[in-house]
């Protein structure tokens, strides 16, 4: 009895039934073996140009899409890194103002650019800043080839557990981390340029800091600089501080304690922790009636878009985000690749931007590489002069 030829069968299996068309699939009807079908996935030679050609058109005819988990036991890798980010939830605060969200997203799309041609995935978390759920982030250890982590969200014996076991990168750590590898702005250098400027070139002597979040290794940095600044300008003090953290409603409550405060017992110059929370200032002294910066000065970091259409327009250090993300996950593939390599930490330069908001001519619009400031004595902790005015 003559047979007759098997019709090729639609995906799912060759049953119809809905099911996963497997690797067997494909070599039952391109008529080869399944070693021929998976060296034609893997883009391996030792196969026939024809060979190939025809494993492709059967792959294509049943979309077969080879298993991940399958291709991740061959080779014991898995092609996915994890990105864990830091989620700082504050009351009355808009999600869209979050600095969080602002600064996860461009970090987002300079690791994007460095795994799109290494044909990886990556798969995010945010840990909540208060609440930080760590089974989680262990969970997810056992599913990537190497993490990025954000800032300090990860307690430093974690941490170092974590780096013993798998490729570890910290974007926006501390400085002085030992651990595992970091990369960072350089926002020590960032800061000292800035308020250099408003002390050598615009002869302000009387400042006020605007926190950012205790937790942040970025807002660390930054407070320790402006320290190390009036330490080294005799007659030149902090007046008081308020806590802020990273947003527009943090400075609006340090501008309204300004505005509470007799005009001979202001500062003339107001250095903030970020951009949105000197934005916040700025709404704030606006609605008092006070001019900026003739009659106080005001300053932020990061360089976000919105900082360059306030008015008057923002003085600001640049902070590059996404080359942050580029670095952090250049440095990770390198450290999957090559496990053995040395801890490092990389500093990335920032950019003073010079507009008006510091006392420069209206119009200004000047950026300058900041060079690495030399190491001073240790600084103390931006404390005002008076300790009781920290209001």
């Amino acid at each position: 009895m003559k047979t007759s030829k098997r019709e090729p069968q639609p995906p799912g299996g060759g049953a119809g039934d809905g099911s996963p068309v497997t690797l067997y699939d494909v070599a039952r009807l391109a008529g080869v073996s399944i070693a021929t079908v998976s060296r034609v996935v893997h883009g391996q030679d030792l196969v026939r140009d024809s060979t190939r050609a025809r494993v492709q058109d059967v792959i294509e005819q049943l979309g077969y899409v080879p298993d991940g988990a399958a291709q991740s036991l061959s080779r014991r890798r898995k092609d996915v890194i994890g990105l864990v980010c830091v989620e700082r939830s504050v009351p009355s605060q808009y999600d869209v103002e979050s600095m969080a969200l602002l600064f996860y997203d461009e970090i987002l799309r300079g690791v994007e650019s460095q795994i799109r041609d290494h044909n990886r995935s990556l798969l995010i978390t945010y840990l909540q800043e208060a609440r930080p759920d760590l089974s989680r982030l262990l969970a997810l250890s056992g599913k990537v080839d190497g993490l990025l982590i954000g800032e300090e969200i990860v307690p430093s014996e974690l941490l170092a557990r974590l780096a013993a076991r798998l490729p570890v990168v910290v974007i926006s750590g501390s400085p002085r981390e030992r651990v595992a590898d970091v990369v960072t702005a350089d926002n020590r250098s960032g800061s000292v340029a800035l308020v250099t400027h408003l002390v050598e070139d615009h002869g302000l002597r009387r400042l006020y800091y605007v926190e950012g979040p205790p937790t942040a290794p970025d807002a660390k940095e930054r407070s320790l600089a402006l320290a190390e600044v009036i330490d080294a300008h005799p007659g030149c003090e902090l007046i008081g501080s308020s806590p802020g953290f990273f947003t527009v409603q943090s400075g609006e409550e340090a501008g309204e304690k300004l505005l509470a405060r007799p005009a001979r017992d202001r500062p003339d110059g107001v250095v903030c922790a970020n951009d949105q929370t000197a934005i916040g200032v700025l709404r704030a002294l606006g609605r008092g009636g006070v001019r900026v910066p003739e009659e106080m000065a005001v300053v932020g970091y990061d360089d976000i878009y919105p900082a360059s259409l306030f008015h008057p327009s923002l003085t600001t250090v640049h902070q590059p985000m996404r080359l942050l993300g580029e670095r952090a996950c250049a440095r990770l593939l390198d450290r999957i690749a090559r496990p053995s390599l040395r801890q490092r930490v990389e500093l990335l330069p920032t950019e003073l931007v010079l507009r008006s908001s510091c006392g420069c001519l209206p119009g200004t619009e000047t950026r300058r590489v900041v060079e690495p400031a030399k190491r001073a004595r240790a600084a103390r902790p931006t404390r005002p002069a008076n300790p009781a005015a920290t209001s």
